[in-house]
């Protein structure tokens, strides 16, 4: 089997597999192609990949000869049209909101893995890379917010005076939130977190953050630890809640998301208006609408002398480590549909492998996309 690594688009620096991973699978008995170039933004040449035993090719030669694809980003139309009838690609496709994608993808009979949707089970941590890109988003945009502030995080004693910590307040206690948390905390920061999951409690606690709790949040345990929507009732409340929070914070990080939806609207327009000049909000969650009203992604914006980053794109900014991590989650992937002698192995019975299956024989696999798209 021939399994071809593309580039990424130009505003994307990460690549699906460093060499050290090209390594592993060329004991698969599978051989690689690589496109020229794919390496270039996370500081890897094309002969490293040579020397870890792949092939460097032109785009057309690696789709042309490629059974499967790697690639994070998805495709676009133009692309898709140059994908063969009975490839096989895997890539962060985001089928829940690219339904025109998940369309084409079925006509053109491609069978397609989106990597976003592999299952938030004990078994497949090692392939979430969900968890993996949030752990640097976290960590990226707590340091970015500490180059915004005007301000220190720490505290500081001298004869100069004593400085006050600054306060952070965190939305949404996930994998990228509980990071933040921790990086944060080793800032010096004084840390507050709001999470409509009580669940998380513990952990966050653990991390030196201190929880800010809403009564009567719903928790469904259906939901593979992601939020769910909540009561117009309890959305009142939590906005209060996170008002009086927010207004005495210096730095607010929002990173709280719902699978399939656009982000939840954590911080009003007259919550930032309410803040203090100087502070700083960093909203991950930008890509999908944003949890603060006024974020508008990929831009840096000031509004009443608060500054507002709107960027859900944080691992391209580390792409050495976050392709590292990225490649080793995928690669274990890979594991699951290639067979001893290196041929493609698709179990559907494979739990991951099916949930993360989104087209396959012009028909659609995933349930949930199946559902989205019935309705």
């Amino acid at each position: 089997m021939v399994i071809g690594i593309l580039k990424e688009p130009q505003h994307e620096k990460r690549v699906a597999l460093l060499p050290e991973a090209v390594v592993n699978l060329k004991k698969l008995n599978v051989e690689m192609l690589v496109e020229s170039g794919a390496g270039n933004g996370a500081f890897v040449s094309d002969s490293e990949y040579e020397l870890a035993g792949a092939k460097i090719e032109n785009r057309e030669n690696v789709i042309g000869k490629a059974e499967v694809l790697l690639r994070i980003s998805a495709f676009t139309t133009e692309e898709m049209n140059n994908l063969r009838e009975n490839q096989v690609v895997l890539a962060v496709l985001n089928p829940l909101m690219s339904i025109d994608l998940v369309k084409q993808l079925v006509d053109k009979s491609i069978t397609s893995f989106s990597l976003d949707t592999i299952p938030r089970t004990s078994r497949a941590q090692a392939m979430d890379i969900l968890s993996s890109m949030a752990t640097v988003s976290g960590y990226r945009a707590v340091l970015d917010a500490a180059l915004h502030l005007p301000r220190f995080f720490p505290m500081f004693m001298s004869a100069a005076g004593t400085i006050k910590p600054a306060k952070v307040l965190i939305l949404g206690a996930g994998v990228a939130g509980l990071q933040a948390v921790a990086t944060s905390r080793k800032l010096g920061s004084i840390v507050e977190v709001f999470d409509v999951r009580a669940a998380v409690k513990e952990e966050v606690q653990s991390l030196g953050g201190k929880f800010i709790e809403v009564e009567g949040a719903k928790d469904d345990k259906g939901a593979g630890g992601y939020a769910v929507e909540q009561s117009d009732e309890f959305k009142q409340k939590q906005r209060q809640l996170i008002h009086d929070h927010a207004v005495k914070a210096n730095v607010v990080i929002c990173t709280a998301q719902i699978p399939g939806r656009q982000a939840p609207i954590l911080l009003t327009t007259d919550t930032v208006n309410s803040m203090m000049p100087g502070s700083v909000i960093i909203d991950l969650a930008a890509s999908t609408g944003g949890n603060c009203e006024v974020t508008q992604n990929g831009k840096t914006i000031v509004s009443n002398k608060v500054t507002i980053i709107g960027k859900s794109d944080y691992p391209s900014d580390m792409p050495f480590d976050a392709s590292k991590m990225f490649g080793n989650n995928l690669l274990n992937f890979l594991k699951l549909i290639i067979s001893k002698e290196g041929n493609l192995n698709l179990n559907f019975d494979d739990d991951i492998v099916k949930g993360t299956c989104i087209t396959h024989n012009k028909e659609i696999v995933n349930e949930r996309v199946k559902q989205l798209i019935n309705a």
